[in-house]
């Protein structure tokens, strides 16, 4: 079984040595394959309840590289110790790294988790190299400090088995092949997707109908994201505005194509030069709504994710403010995971880093791209990331002869392009408009070979198609 494709950590076995160098330590634990699955599930509980770290599986207890003699049945195990933490714990999937042509697991556990974890009524920390039980007054404080975040983790009610999609949930296996050869039910359930009843059987979590539900509305109806296009720099009457709902991922999915149809695209003058930009780098137009869906705090209803394009800025507001002990001083080294369930299944599926909230790489590509660094801001309730875009810097595009190279378009077609160039999309009635005397069916032709040519790409079904810059 190949568990590096779903994990975010890319364990180096230059990282691997250094650690066992160090001797292990209060973020680094070392433990021989043979450790039994308390004592492994002993030390995930003391690095969840400090500061997070690695467990590193197949070290003697000289403190060298034994190397694994069953490595997939370790990973297993490991999962498997996870689960006996209460509540359960939600980890990366294990990985195996090859240290000198010794096998070794590497088991993560992430920093800011929002929860406060026992094993079997004890509840423990590192001190050290050792886990050791934690003290009245340090619980006490713990239990203040993550007092958010559960949430997620608690039985929709009403909602059954039914309610959940198989084959997404099918699709999600097909990425972890560690979880894949378990049933779908306890692979929901390893990834707090499900969670055991009183009765004996299991029904979703929030987190699982939101990842996972056929109709997550129907349970949290202010889980969707409103994203407005306004013409101005101000709201007003004149905005295309589309209402995001469904599951999570593919919230993001469609959220990302509205970005692309609504972004405006030109040509910025720089020097002497004239360049094809985007008004914001989509990347971190991305990043921003990814993170808001994976950290907004869903148990406040009424109040939806915004994404509102404006034509200096863009806005992405998050219902719920900071969470934890992160401030907006402390954002850029401080992590806490308010959503952990709903984080890791993202970060399964590609969409977000459980390392962190990603603002580094924010910062990083905004000022690669001579924009200024996004504004991060708390509200009343909730929180709010800003992006000046290039606005006004951007000026009409080149002629079509120059724009789109050596393709050879007709009049019609450079008149779409031109239209997409102007207003970020087109659609059948809007080219129709443009072209009243030409024939629908000719419409549709010219549009699909532009597609064909790989000029445009096409978004929606029927009614609700609309055309973009490729």
């Amino acid at each position: 079984m190949d568990f590096l494709s779903s994990s975010p950590y890319r364990t180096s076995p230059e990282q691997v040595a250094d650690w066992i160098v160090s001797g292990g330590g209060s973020a680094v634990a070392l433990l021989p394959e043979t450790a039994n699955p308390r004592k492994v599930a002993e030390t995930l509980v003391a690095l969840a309840n400090a500061h997070g770290g690695v467990l590193l599986l197949g070290i003697n207890a000289s403190g060298h590289p034994a190397g694994l003699a069953a490595p997939a049945a370790v990973q297993e195990q490991a999962v498997a110790a996870a689960l006996l933490a209460e509540p359960p714990l939600v980890l990366p999937l294990p990985e195996i790294v090859d240290l000198a042509g010794r096998a070794l697991c590497a088991v993560h556990v992430p920093p800011g988790l929002s929860q406060v974890y026992s094993i079997k009524g004890q509840y423990l920390t590192r001190a050290g190299k050792e886990n050791r039980v934690m003290s009245t007054a340090e619980l006490r404080t713990l239990l203040i400090a993550r007092g958010e975040g559960h949430f997620e983790a608690a039985i929709a009610p009403g909602a059954g088995n039914a309610e959940l999609d198989d084959d997404a949930i099918a699709r999600y296996l097909e990425r972890l092949p560690g979880l894949s050869t378990t049933s779908p039910a306890s692979a929901l359930l390893a990834r707090g997707c499900l969670k055991g009843t009183p009765q004996g059987d299991a029904a979703p979590t929030y987190a699982g109908i939101l990842l996972f539900g056929r109709n997550p509305q129907q349970y949290l109806p202010s889980a969707e994201i409103i994203a407005v296009r306004y013409a101005g720099t101000t709201m007003s009457d004149e905005f295309v505005r589309e209402d995001i709902r469904g599951a999570l991922g593919d919230q993001i999915r469609r959220a990302e194509a509205f970005l692309a149809a609504n972004m405006r695209r030109g040509m910025r003058i720089r020097g002497f030069t004239r360049e094809e930009v985007a008004e914001y780098p989509l990347a971190v137009a991305r990043e921003a709504v990814v993170n808001a869906v994976g950290h907004r705090d869903y148990s406040l209803r009424g109040d939806s994710i915004r994404l509102l394009m404006f034509s200096d800025r863009m806005e992405v507001y998050s219902p719920g403010r900071l969470p934890g002990h992160v401030t907006l001083d402390n954002l850029l080294t401080e992590r806490f995971s308010r959503n952990e369930v709903i984080v890791q299944v993202l970060s399964d599926l590609g969409f977000i880093e459980r390392l962190g909230y990603g603002i580094d790489r924010m910062i990083a590509a905004m000022q690669e791209a001579g924009l200024p660094a996004p504004r991060f801001e708390e509200t009343a309730a909730g929180f709010r990331v800003t992006l000046l875009g290039h606005g006004h810097d951007l000026v009409s595009a080149a002629p079509a002869a120059q724009r789109w190279g050596n393709e050879l378009l007709n009049p019609r077609q450079e008149q779409a392009m031109a239209h997409i160039a102007e207003q970020g999309r087109i659609t059948n009635s809007a080219f129709q408009t443009l072209c009243p005397d030409v024939s629908p069916e000719t419409i549709r032709r010219d549009l699909a070979d532009l597609v064909d040519r790989g000029l445009l790409m096409k978004i929606g079904e029927k009614r609700a198609t609309y055309y973009i810059l490729r």
